[in-house]
């Protein structure tokens, strides 16, 4: 699993371009911690965790250690889809050639790369196994991007929608929801001619929601913000798992949801994210975003159940419900007093493991 973090200056709560200097001696630390494309940006790396008590260990170790490491240089670590003071623009980009090249190939959309997810990878043992979760993954990516919203503010102010991350980031011609493929040779076929077009410098820059790790043996879920806590990391991370353990055990191929229908489907979670509305995978209808978190909590019980997950994702969807989302929560802070460095102050706290 991997988190994407900004970093915020510890007096003002904006963006602070410290990266290099928190990540400076860091490859002393048990854990994997690297830079991002943004020099505010840093990010943590699990490593290959059997279950979710691995998980939330290693993920605690991580937040802990960039806590730390931003603390010494006047720093504060933020877990947030998209920064909520301070951005400006064109992004300050880390020094790497291949930052630079996708700055150059891909011009004006780099200028504004301060967004922040957080990636799940499942390990599977060949390609068409890969692809056959993908395609069952498909119809629930809304709901998991409804459950995972935790971007509302953008230039200083609201955008109105819980997960501006995403609409950010979809404007990328590789980004957003896979198509359905029947075969491993029809993603590949997909993905070499995306590169040949230009599109993509390589297969590391197919960057749909769902897609074949172009480093590691997995299957990699990217549809999500950066989770708020430790635990709804984990949350993510379980459901995850419990789709893919749900589909393989199946053995039956999903019937694809229309593209058209899930593109909508799509910008409803990220508009309204889990309290609002979304729309439902196989009547189509607007339903409560509630109603079908339910539904794919039921669908995937077996599963959890085996993997002794279903309680704490079962208490976790509850939290989420009386709680609010990540971008519900922000919007509490801001209300209290109309101050958005409240809202600064409330993601660095929250985003410290208890």
């Amino acid at each position: 699993m991997e988190e994407e973090f900004v970093l915020v200056d510890a007096s003002t709560g904006h963006l602070a371009n410290r990266a290099r200097d928190v990540l400076a001696g860091a490859d002393r630390y048990e854990v994997d911690l690297q830079p991002e494309i943004a020099q505010y940006q840093v990010e943590s790396a699990s490593g290959i965790c059997t279950d979710m008590t691995a998980l939330r260990d290693e993920l605690t170790v991580a937040r802990r250690a960039l806590i730390e490491r931003a603390a010494r240089h006047e720093a504060r670590l933020a877990a947030t889809g998209t920064p909520v003071l301070g951005l400006t623009m064109p992004t300050p980009l880390t020094d790497s050639p291949r930052y630079h090249r996708m700055a150059q190939e891909m011009g004006a959309l780099t200028n504004d790369l301060a967004i922040c997810g957080c990636h799940v990878h499942i390990g599977l043992p060949d390609d068409e196994s890969k692809i056959f979760v993908s395609n069952h993954l498909r119809p629930w990516l809304p709901t998991l991007l409804a459950l995972g919203a935790n971007s509302p503010y953008w230039l200083d102010g609201d955008t109105g929608y819980s997960s501006w991350r995403y609409v950010v980031w979809n404007r990328w011609p590789t980004s957003g929801a896979p198509p359905h493929f029947d075969s491993a040779a029809e993603y590949h076929g997909a993905r070499e001619e995306i590169v040949a077009s230009g599109a993509a410098i390589d297969a590391g820059m197919l960057y749909w929601d769902v897609r074949l790790s172009a480093r590691h043996p997995t299957l990699e879920l990217r549809v999500s913000d950066v989770a708020p806590t430790v635990e709804e990391a984990v949350l993510m991370a379980a459901l995850v798992r419990g789709i893919a353990s749900t589909a393989l055990s199946s053995g039956v191929a999903p019937t694809p949801i229309p593209p058209h229908l899930l593109k909508v489907a799509m910008w409803r979670a990220a508009r309204d994210g889990l309290e609002g509305f979304g729309i439902d995978p196989v009547t189509g209808a607007p339903t409560p975003a509630s109603t079908i978190a339910a539904s794919l909590l039921r669908w995937v019980r077996p599963a959890l159940e085996f993997a002794d997950d279903y309680e704490m994702v079962s208490d976790g969807l509850d939290r989420l419900l009386l709680d609010g989302t990540g971008a519900a929560r922000q919007r509490r802070a801001f209300a209290r007093r109309g101050r958005l460095d409240d809202v600064v102050g409330f993601l660095v706290a929250q985003t410290a493991p208890a």
